[in-house]
Order: C-alpha cells, then sequence, then structure tokens
C-alpha cells in the first residue's frame, strides 16, 4: 500500500558536491548498448533540443522528509532543463533545475523485483519514487532477453496504470510525439530486441549506421539511374548512327543505278 501523499514532504534541492554517489556499475552488458540507441535516433532524427536532456544510469534526485533520495533509471528523457548543462554534471534536480522527465525506464536488471518497489520508507523503491515522488508521467520496464515492454502512465488519481500495446507492440508517448515500441535485430555486436522509436506516421526513427546505409543505397540507386540513362542516351545514338548510315547505302544504291536521290 503506497503512503499517501500528505505523509511526506517533498523539496527540491540541489544536491552537495561532497553526496557521495552510487558508483557500482550497471546490472549487465545490455544496458548501455540499449540506452545509447535510445538517445541516438533521436539526436539523427533531430528531435533532442539542445536544452533537452537525456540520461542513463545519471542520478534524478528528490528530497524526502529532509533526507536526499537518488535514483538513476537506466534512461530517461527530460524536456528542458534550466541551468547551464555545467550544473547537471553529477546529478538532475527536478523543478529546481528544469522539467520533470517525462518518462523514465528500466531495462530489467539482476536484482529481481528492484524495478517494481513501492517501498514507501527511506529509501523508497523506484516504482513509489517516479509514480509519488517525481510523478513523472510515464513509466516504462523493458525485460531484453524476451522483448517484454510494459508501459505505464499516471491517470488522475497520480497512480500508474500499464497501458496495452497496439498490434506493432508500440505505445504512444504523447509528450514526445513518438511511439515507443520493440524491434528485432543486430546493432554493435548485439543481435536481440531493442526499444526503438517511431514518428506519429508510424516511420522508423534510424540510428546512424542505418541512415549512412540508407544515404548509400539512395546514392548508388542514383548511380544506377544515371547509368542507365547514358545506356539509353548511347543506345539512341547508336541508333540514329544505324539509320544515317542504311541512308547513305540506299543513296548509294540509288546513284549507282543511275539515280540522283533527292535530298
Amino acid at each position: 500500500m503506497l503512503a499517501n501523499s500528505a505523509t511526506f514532504e517533498v523539496t527540491w534541492e540541489k544536491l552537495p558536491d561532497d553526496f557521495v554517489l552510487d558508483d557500482e556499475p550497471v546490472d549487465n552488458i545490455n544496458q548501455p548498448p540499449l540506452a545509447a540507441a535510445l538517445t541516438e535516433s533521436l539526436v539523427f532524427a533531430g528531435k533532442l533540443p539542445a536544452n533537452a536532456l537525456t540520461t542513463t544510469n545519471y542520478g534524478i534526485c528528490a528530497t524526502l522528509n529532509n533526507r536526499f533520495v537518488v535514483k538513476a533509471p537506466d534512461w530517461g528523457y527530460v524536456p528542458a532543463i534550466r541551468v547551464p548543462r555545467d550544473d547537471v554534471i553529477r546529478s538532475y534536480t527536478p523543478r529546481l533545475q528544469g522539467d520533470i522527465p517525462v518518462i523514465v525506464m528500466e531495462f530489467i536488471s539482476d536484482t529481481e523485483g528492484s524495478e517494481y518497489s513501492s517501498k514507501p520508507t527511506y529509501p523508497p523503491g523506484k516504482w513509489f519514487f517516479y509514480e509519488q515522488i517525481l510523478q513523472v508521467p510515464n513509466y516504462a520496464i523493458f525485460e531484453p532477453s524476451t522483448g517484454v515492454l510494459e508501459v505505464y502512465r499516471l491517470d488522475d488519481s497520480g497512480q500508474y496504470q500499464i497501458q496495452d500495446l497496439d498490434v506493432n507492440n508500440r505505445c504512444w508517448i504523447g509528450e514526445m510525439n513518438l511511439f515507443l515500441g520493440i524491434w528485432q535485430g543486430s546493432r554493435e555486436n548485439r543481435t536481440g530486441y531493442w526499444l526503438r522509436w517511431w514518428d506519429e506516421s508510424g516511420e522508423l526513427l534510424l540510428w546512424g549506421l542505418e541512415l549512412t546505409i540508407r544515404e548509400q543505397q539512395r546514392a548508388d540507386g542514383e548511380r544506377q539511374r544515371a547509368d542507365g540513362e547514358r545506356q539509353r542516351a548511347d543506345g539512341e545514338r547508336q541508333r540514329a548512327d544505324g539509320e544515317r548510315q542504311r541512308a547513305d547505302r540506299l543513296a548509294q544504291q540509288l546513284r549507282d543505278a543511275g539515280i540522283e536521290p533527292q535530298v
């Protein structure tokens, strides 16, 4: 049972410079490439504004009953920060330094159940922190090995409710004007399930290598079309030369017969 919002006080304070952050490594080898892939496609699609912030295992802070709480989601998206980026090198405090994240993601870790922890006492669980403290509108939990994606959205009562994925295994994230969904394939020597973005028309936001391949294919297509045009032009010239040669032969045959061809 979650604690009522009246039972705790949340304030927004900058993390002290001497606050010791958790420097433990991430849970598994899949987490960094999954997070990097989400950010990369936003960059190449021009959907990452200059003052936006994407986070990867990076501390997002709040003060709960005068005690600092820091959680580091595997990936998060903040639409806008209102301080210089140097001020958020170590951590980020929403409301004080910018917007609340519109989505945070956890890739299911080796610590079973931590992504679903609604523990309200200090230190609070991840679910409780994102839902009740930060009030992040969208919370995604992804299982990379099976490709299972759960997306939760805050309802009018301030509780997370699971969202139905569409027939393409995607969920609309309105604050980003994008679909978040599951894609299966290979990147950076990892073959498996990935989280990816699609725009409102259903077009996949591509990674840098995919854009390079698409541009190479486009260039190859242009080159093939140009080659085809040259071949057609050469064919027309050859046909014209053939017609001219036939006309010359006919004219000579007429002269040999004592007939002057009409020009």
